[in-house]
């Protein structure tokens, strides 16, 4: 009960103090009034320093400063690559003669009689060559062969007498159409060369010739059907040799 009578008691001295500020016209206004500053204090002991702050934006650049001393010359370079090649200039002014040279030893006696043979042999020889190509290029259509001989077509215009002995030159004779099979054989021969007629022999020739005009015979020519026909031994004709093969 002592309690509650003391709670009475302070709310009534509560209601009283509000009464009494009303009727008094106390003002309800927050103080305005400034505070002034006291006198300046003693400078503090210097603190401890502080750890390093953070990294700050790059600033404008400054100004270009004084050229600095020339340094020491470096070493040399690596050789670089070769440019290209300039133009050609002028010539120049032809030098000054230079003097004369000594005296030359005297030469040998030419012995010219002795190259004029060795050069005489050699036009020989190759003469010979030269016929021996112009024959080779003569039989370039190849060779027809049999069992026991072959021929060679000889595209040298020639009179009978001289292609005998011609083909008796090179190991031969003169060929012998002395059977059907030949004749069709050698007709084929000139027909593959695009040729119509050719010389061969006719068999029993005198062995150093003669115009067979004279022994009272003709000459012989085979067709390109294989076909045999007399002939004119002083016609000068393409001819066919012949060569065993023995």
């Amino acid at each position: 009960m002592a309690g509650q009578e003391f709670l009475r008691k302070t709310l009534l001295l509560l209601l009283f103090l509000v009464l009494y500020t009303f009727s008094s016209g106390f003002s309800m206004d927050v103080c305005s009034n400034t505070i002034l500053p006291g006198s300046k204090g003693d400078p503090g002991e210097v603190g401890d320093a502080g750890d390093e702050g953070r990294l700050g934006k790059t600033g404008p650049p400054g100004h270009t400063g004084v050229p600095g001393e020339n340094g020491e010359k470096g070493d040399a370079g690596r050789a670089g690559k070769s440019g290209p090649a300039g133009e050609r200039g002028q010539t120049g002014e032809r030098g000054n003669a230079g003097p004369s040279g000594l005296k030359g030893k005297a030469g040998s006696t030419c012995d010219c009689g002795r190259y004029r043979k060795v050069v005489g042999q050699m036009d020989i020889n190759v003469n010979k060559l030269k016929n021996a190509v112009k024959f080779l290029k003569n039989v370039i259509l190849g060779v027809k062969e049999t069992e026991q001989k072959f021929y060679l077509l000889v595209k040298e215009e020639r009179k009978h007498h001289d292609a005998q002995l011609n083909c008796r030159l090179r190991g031969g004779t003169l060929a012998l159409a002395d059977n059907q099979n030949i004749s069709t054989l050698l007709g084929s021969y000139i027909s593959e060369a695009g040729l119509t007629h050719v010389l061969v022999g006719t068999g029993g020739e005198p062995e150093h010739g003669g115009n067979s005009t004279v022994s009272g015979r003709r000459c012989t020519q085979v067709a390109s059907d294989g076909a045999l026909s007399q002939a004119e031994c002083d016609a000068e004709k393409f001819y066919i040799c012949e060569f065993s093969r023995n």
